[in-house]
């Protein structure tokens, strides 16, 4: 059976051009949903896979009311396909059922995969980048300055200062004050 989903993404949208399609496309079930297609929890859509079963087909009237990005799509499709469900969109024609749509799905992956990636590869140059200029990556340390070292370290071992305080002075957690407590000073603090 095909299940069709619809969605808008605000409530001054309508759903009428996309259910008319799919009523069109022969479902026999529509679920739909007024929801962010950047929202991951879209509670239609989750009910909608899980009221699929194995020979069913899932239609949407385009891509993008499925998925959140490229990823996000050949992922559903992909979860689909592992439980023997096809999928239809109508605006693209696709059609995972056929060896073009599914064609179409491996070239999406290819490019999913490529542009990771360039991401991947873009980020690590980035990151040699820095390196060579001296940047270290990570959070900056939170006492790093001997001046501020120096005066968490007065303020308790003069003992009128409770912790919470010099924390919250600093702004510093419990165990970053402690764990500099612990170390040994510089000879310079």
């Amino acid at each position: 059976m095909d299940i069709g989903y619809a969605r808008v993404s605000t409530g001054d949208q309508t759903l009428d051009l996309q259910l008319d399609a799919l009523a069109r496309a022969g479902c026999g079930r529509v679920f739909t949903e007024t929801a962010s297609g950047a929202k991951a929890d879209r509670p239609a859509l989750a009910e909608a896979l899980a009221y699929l079963w194995k020979g069913d087909a899932l239609v949407v009237w385009r891509l993008d009311r499925l998925g959140r990005s490229l990823g996000h799509l050949i992922a559903t499709v992909g979860e689909l396909q592992e439980r023997g469900i096809g999928f239809r969109s109508l605006t693209e024609q696709i059609d995972t059922a056929t060896p073009g749509g599914k064609l179409v799905f491996h070239v999406f992956e290819a490019l999913a995969e490529f542009e990771r990636d360039l991401i991947r590869e873009r980020t690590n140059a980035g990151l040699a980048a820095a390196r060579a200029r001296g940047r270290k990556g990570g959070r900056p340390r939170a006492l790093a300055d001997p001046k501020r070292l120096a005066l968490a370290r007065a303020l308790h071992e003069g003992g009128e200062t409770d912790v919470a305080t010099i924390c919250k002075t600093l702004g510093i957690s419990r165990a970053t004050l402690y764990r500099h407590l612990k170390a040994r000073p510089t000879p310079d603090a």
